[in-house]
């Protein structure tokens, strides 16, 4: 495609420079990634400028670039105002528009994106419909950038896909990178305290995640409405001109029968749904995921069946069965109210007491910190603090942090252990039949990050391991003999 169709789709800058007008073969913003026939888009990043890197995207075969100054080079010259904003409308003039030949549902909110999309791909699959989910278990970041992104859509069309279930993040919405894809649905799940690290209040990350029901973004809203800030979008949206039609979604839309650690039995739709997770925030989810289903065409008894067939999604409130006589949850909680919501539904199962092993990540939003102490000391009656991924922060400093939301008087019921595998081998250890252990914060993951060091670590194998060491067989059902 030519370098003037293509750079049509952005407001192209006086100083602009379209040379020969060259035919583009490939578009990449890494100059790492280059290749002959390439058009380079020089980002300006947190740590390194695309534009200090144009020779050596040039020298690996660039024919031409997109820039916010100009260059000292000789191809032609895109010159915009911002290089990120212009990369989803070349990139989707470039591969096709292919959200347009699809069907496509986001899900945006702090808690439960990722299972919500593998809830919907769940339905699709049972409605035959071919589906892909793009996503926190899917790649390196949650929304890819926009060129790879564009380029996975067009490579699902080119594979026959007809639904794309995908997690839109506030950091794609920011950096524009789902900008230029057409949503059938979008979800809004809810909004609690995470992120301010980047986003530095609760209100711009509010407006940040507000901006996937942009008048023209979705042809509808499905919304949590039980979460105060999904009641402000939806009464933000119905007075909106060019909004996309609102669906109200909350507790009501369902008859609850049974919620407990690893299913939840309830109606919607007059449906019955035995869903294979257990939490009320799990019943949140399945609602959310079954009213886009709906508002995409497919009929209320193929979404019960594919809630109901639905496989688990790992990390998320995950049983760890190994004939212990208590239970083992790994989930991915890592927000205060998750982690509020996930001690919830253990204490509605537990026969015995409430253990929880958490921590928090490193070079990441300190404010959740204190918070997240408290609300695991107030609903647990066990609290061992440990490390998350500390990255680059002092572990035993993350824990400082946390440990300040604890009450001044608190001398017992509490621990700290800044090794993670040591702190649920505590957990564990302490556990007596009919009490339930939580162990939050990183769910799926199957690494910890230490320093720059990136260690293989994952909850639900160590705990299975640790198990094992204390005699714990899954396939007898209890203690080894």
């Amino acid at each position: 495609m030519r370098l003037s169709e293509l750079s049509s789709t952005v407001d192209r800058l006086p100083g602009t420079e379209m040379g020969d007008d060259p035919e583009i073969s490939s578009l990449f913003f890494d100059s790492r990634k280059a290749a002959a026939g390439g058009l380079f888009f020089a980002v300006p990043g947190d740590v390194t400028d695309g534009h200090d890197h144009a020779a050596d995207a040039i020298a690996g075969g660039a024919i031409a670039l997109v820039v916010e100054r100009k260059l000292e080079v000789a191809v032609p010259q895109v010159l915009v105002a911002d290089c990120r904003a212009a990369m989803a409308p070349i990139a989707a003039r470039f591969y096709g528009n292919p959200s347009e030949a699809l069907t496509v549902v986001g899900v945006t909110g702090t808690n439960g994106k990722t299972t919500i999309v593998s809830m919907i791909a769940s339905v699709a699959g049972t409605a035959g419909l071919k589906s892909q989910v793009i996503g926190t278990l899917t790649g390196a970041r949650t929304t890819p950038e926009a060129i790879d992104l564009q380029a996975e859509l067009a490579a699902a069309v080119a594979d026959g896909v007809e639904l794309i279930a995908m997690e839109v993040s506030s950091h794609a919405l920011v950096q524009r990178r789902s900008d230029h894809v057409a949503f059938d649905a979008a979800i809004f799940t809810n909004l609690t305290v995470d992120h301010l690290d980047y986003h530095e209040s609760m209100e711009s990350y509010y407006d940040a995640k507000a901006l996937l029901f942009s008048p023209g973004r979705s042809s509808t809203a499905v919304l949590w409405t039980d979460d105060p800030y999904g009641r402000r979008l939806a009464d933000t949206l119905g007075q909106a001109e060019g909004s996309p039609e609102v669906i109200a979604v909350g507790e009501h839309r369902a008859q609850i029968d049974r919620v407990d650690v690893a299913s939840s039995r309830f109606r919607w739709n007059g449906r019955l749904i035995d869903l294979p997770m257990g939490g009320r925030f799990n019943v949140a989810n399945a609602l959310l995921a079954a009213e886009a289903a709906q508002a995409v065409g497919i009929g209320a008894d193929i979404i019960a069946s594919g809630l109901t067939g639905l496989s688990p999604v790992p990390g998320r409130f995950e049983p760890i069965e190994s004939g212990q006589p208590f239970g083992v949850i790994v989930d991915y909680s890592h927000t205060p109210d998750s982690l509020v919501g996930a001690l919830e539904t253990a204490n509605a199962v537990a026969e015995g007491r409430v253990i929880v092993v958490f921590g928090a990540g490193g070079d990441r939003d300190r404010s959740k910190r204190p918070m997240m102490g408290a609300v695991a000391y107030q609903n647990a009656d066990l609290t061992i603090l440990t490390s998350d991924n500390p990255r680059s922060e002092d572990p035993e400093t993350i824990l400082d942090q946390i440990q300040s939301g604890l009450p001044d008087d608190a001398s017992d019921g509490w621990q700290r252990e800044v090794d993670r595998r040591s702190a649920i081998h505590a957990a564990l250890s302490h556990a007596d039949p009919g009490d339930v252990v939580l162990i939050a914060g990183k769910g799926h993951e199957a690494t910890q990050t230490i320093g720059t060091d990136v260690l293989p670590f994952d909850d639900r194998q160590v705990a299975r391991d640790l198990l094992a060491e204390m005699g714990f067989d899954a396939n007898s059902g209890g203690v080894d003999a």
